[in-house]
């Protein structure tokens, strides 16, 4: 099979898969308007009713009604572009729930994909369906963009290995960028973690229990926390909802890998089970954590001066050597240029 073939047979495959799932697509989005078109009537109808008894209850009242109600619809308007593109995402989201728990679903979002999600703070089905949706759509609109670039017109075996590359890049495009999101927050909770355990001494200190302290985290220093407080506000959700203190972070303790939280995590459920005095522990804690961030920036500054080494090998030796030997030099090329002219 030559490379025209075989460009034509991708071609073929991109445009087929593309057509079915706009045909699902399709499908649901008319279904959802027949839904919202049934819906809007009968809310209308119900809007028409009240309407008209606060107009005979209250002319005045209603006509103030009537005046927000208009505000109110101007304002949808100039908001409908923004709703239109969380409708398409909400969309796309509810299409990717209903294939994560298929075999597809799981190969595409792995448990490994899951578990980086996590760390990047998507808890929720949703952005998990979300995550394959953009990962099967980079896949198939890369290589159509691939071959528009060349014209739709594959030379040789370009065109193919073209296609080929731009489809694992789609493939491959959203899991660079949720990695990359997730080392970024690791790399916050390291930095977060000795001022959430100054914290927590200092508000275990005046008196707060736990859930107090915890609380005021999530609400006043979300600045100074943007990672973890985010974390523990999911925390104090699903203990709200029911779950117990361990169960609630049991994913803060498991989901970052990180060693020093689950020491954190296992002392917080300690003093939510049994109670106690924290302040010694939690500071004992926080002179760890600082002497070990002390230990790497040491290492880290070890490491800049033997790169900065070879910098200056590279852009100050060669100064230092016209400075120190150029008139040497200078003198040298005179000299023997006297002496053959003489």
């Amino acid at each position: 099979m030559d490379a025209q073939r075989l460009a034509a047979l991708a071609i073929a495959c991109v445009a087929l898969v593309s057509l079915l799932m706009g045909a699902a697509l399709w499908r649901r989005h008319a279904a959802a308007r027949r839904s919202a078109r049934v819906l809007t009537a009968a809310l209308e109808r119900r809007a028409g009713q009240a309407q008209a008894a606060a107009q005979r209850a209250q002319p005045a009242g209603a006509s103030n009604a009537m005046q927000a109600d208009t505000d109110g619809a101007a304002w949808e308007r100039t908001s409908g572009a923004s709703k239109g593109w969380q409708r398409l995402i909400a969309r796309a989201s509810e299409a990717g729930m209903r294939w994560l728990d298929t075999p597809l679903g799981r190969q595409i979002v792995a448990e490994e994909d899951r578990r980086v999600l996590e760390q990047c703070g998507f808890v929720d089905a949703r952005a998990r369906g979300l995550f394959l949706i953009a990962r099967i759509g980079g896949a198939l609109v890369l290589p159509v963009i691939a071959l528009a670039s060349i014209g739709f017109h594959p030379q040789g075996p370009r065109g193919p290995a073209l296609v080929l590359i731009a489809l694992l890049a789609g493939f491959m495009l959203p899991k660079i960028v949720v990695r990359r999101r997730a080392a970024a927050r690791r790399q916050a909770v390291i930095d977060e973690l000795p001022m959430l355990v100054d914290l927590l001494r200092l508000l275990q200190g005046v008196g707060l229990s736990l859930d107090q302290s915890l609380q005021v985290m999530v609400n006043d220093f979300r600045n100074v926390l943007p990672v973890l407080s985010g974390e523990l506000a999911i925390a104090q959700r699903q203990a709200a909802a029911g779950r117990t203190r361990e169960q609630s972070l049991h994913r803060l303790a498991s989901s970052y890998a990180n060693e020093d939280l689950r020491a954190i995590v296992r002392l917080l459920i300690q003093v939510d089970r049994h109670g106690g005095a924290v302040q010694e522990p939690l500071k004992q804690f926080g002179d760890r954590l600082r002497e070990a961030r002390r230990a790497m920036l040491r290492e880290r500054i070890g490491r800049l001066t033997v790169k900065m080494t070879g910098v200056m090998v590279v852009t100050l030796l060669p100064a230092l050597l016209i400075v120190t030997a150029g008139p040497g030099v200078l003198a040298v090329v005179h000299s023997l240029s006297a002496s053959t002219h003489r």
